[in-house]
């Protein structure tokens, strides 16, 4: 069997690469957990040289790679730089912190010695999304490795060119052979890699659904699971806020990476007194974007990565509109070759419209009124979901205030939400459970065991 990769911006096939046979499987598994054992004796100290020597690698070869993510699937060729450059500022800092975040920590008792210690827990199953296709695999894969853990890369099969890109960078940066593999399979073997006994976890970025799939397989043989799955950001704006800014961040927050990110802001909660100043200015800045070649430098909304995709945003902004939602601008695709579909904007949506409801994973913004801040929380947690959240405000006490009653893993006050390796990742609800990145990520892959010594003697 095959799978072939087709470039969004053209529907034109790229690529062909035949599917690994279940003794290619084998040999990855049996590699990875032959490589983990020695990997794990080695000095911490030792593990994070080779993440340096990882980012040395990506950032030589980032206009290569930055061009493999644009080509497969889609995004602006500028923000596919930035993927790589993060990439390898996230190698940096675990090559940094992590002997930190991995130390042992003394306990005060009465025995002669306490501490907690975090070792190792084996080889890791990666099952990766294609909407940062180098980001979420690294973003995972460096506190795992500095940890001691070893990695197979399961990817989205749109992005094959991509997860063997990685594969190589490994290699290249001197990991041990056989430490991080990819697999090109079929969904459907999934559970049978994480069923064996040389996985000992596993974690996936991407749709609730599969989410809920892969956690069944992980719990049925009773392995480690950390889950990042969708999301339904709300992007708070109190009439008190610096409405302009607001704004202007408003659109990054849509609209990067043509709107295919769980942690899009997705639903636009703005207070009454305000909601048209920000409107005007939201269109606005809206009506302005690129839309483009993604090769093009100047282009800032590129193709969706899939036609399915397109789809579904269309299916999604036609459904709100029945509903009595307001069409400000946009929605249509866009015709000729490609997946695109035009930056599009919704006003009036009240809560119970679709693109309220359902995770909208495209270039289409919805805009909910409300009455005042007390409001503006209560839609805000009227979801299933629970990623991230942004609230704007003029008087930071009342956004450290509003903070501890969203509903969301994370709350940016007068900044946009994203993901950064200083500070934990990942959500609540039907938007997965455990953490990536900051100490508390190092430490999802690792057993925090005690070691209890008593009094000598």
């Amino acid at each position: 069997m095959t799978i072939t990769s087709i470039n969004p911006a053209t529907n034109q096939a790229l690529a062909t690469y035949e599917l690994h046979t279940a003794e290619q499987v084998e040999q990855a598994l049996a590699g990875a957990a032959e490589a983990q054992k020695s990997w794990a004796t080695r000095p911490i100290e030792e593990r994070c040289s080779l993440l340096i020597k990882l980012a040395a690698v990506l950032r030589a070869n980032r206009d290569e790679y930055a061009l493999l993510i644009t080509r497969e699937m889609g995004k602006p060729i500028v923000e596919a730089e930035g993927e790589i450059e993060k990439s390898a500022v996230t190698c940096e800092f675990y090559a940094r912190q992590a002997p930190v975040y991995l130390a042992d920590s003394t306990v005060e008792t009465n025995a002669a010695d306490s501490r907690v210690v975090f070792d190792p827990l084996g080889v890791v199953l990666a099952v990766m999304p294609w909407n940062y296709p180098f980001w979420q695999f690294i973003r995972f894969a460096a506190p795992a490795l500095a940890a001691g853990n070893g990695a197979i890369l399961k990817h989205a099969n749109n992005v094959p060119g991509c997860a063997l890109a990685l594969e190589k960078a490994f290699a290249e940066a001197g990991l041990p052979d056989g430490l991080v593999a990819t697999l090109l399979i079929d969904a459907s073997k999934v559970a049978g890699v994480l069923a064996d006994d040389r996985i000992a976890a596993v974690t996936l970025t991407g749709s609730t659904a599969v989410g809920k799939l892969v956690a069944a397989q992980a719990g049925s043989v009773m392995k480690k699971q950390v889950l990042e799955l969708g999301g339904s950001d709300p992007f708070i704006v109190l009439k008190d806020a610096d409405i302009g800014l607001a704004a202007k961040n408003a659109v990054k927050a849509r609209f990067s990476n043509t709107g295919q990110s769980c942690i899009s802001a997705k639903r636009f909660i703005v207070e009454d007194a305000i909601a048209d100043e920000f409107v005007d200015a939201f269109v606005a800045g809206v009506k302005a974007l690129k839309v483009g070649d993604p090769e093009a430098r100047d282009t800032q909304i590129g193709p969706l990565a899939r036609a399915n995709l397109r789809d579904d945003i269309h299916s999604q902004v036609q459904r709100s509109l029945e509903q009595g939602a307001t069409l400000l601008t946009g929605g249509n695709a866009v015709q000729g070759a490609g997946f695109y579909y035009q930056p599009t904007v919704l006003d009036f949506v009240s809560p119970s419209m679709v693109a309220a409801c359902e995770e909208t994973f495209g270039p289409a913004a919805a805009v909910i009124r409300v009455k005042d801040e007390d409001e503006a929380i209560q839609v805000a947690n009227a979801t299933e979901f629970g990623l991230g959240a942004a609230l704007w405000t003029g008087d930071v006490n009342k956004g450290q205030r509003l903070a501890r009653r969203i509903e969301a893993g994370a709350v940016f006050i007068n900044a946009l939400v994203a993901s950064d390796a200083r500070v934990p990742f990942g959500g609540i609800k039907q938007s997965g459970y455990g953490r990536e990145l900051g100490d508390f990520g190092i430490r999802e892959f690792t057993n925090i065991k005690t070691v209890w010594q008593g009094p000598n003697q």
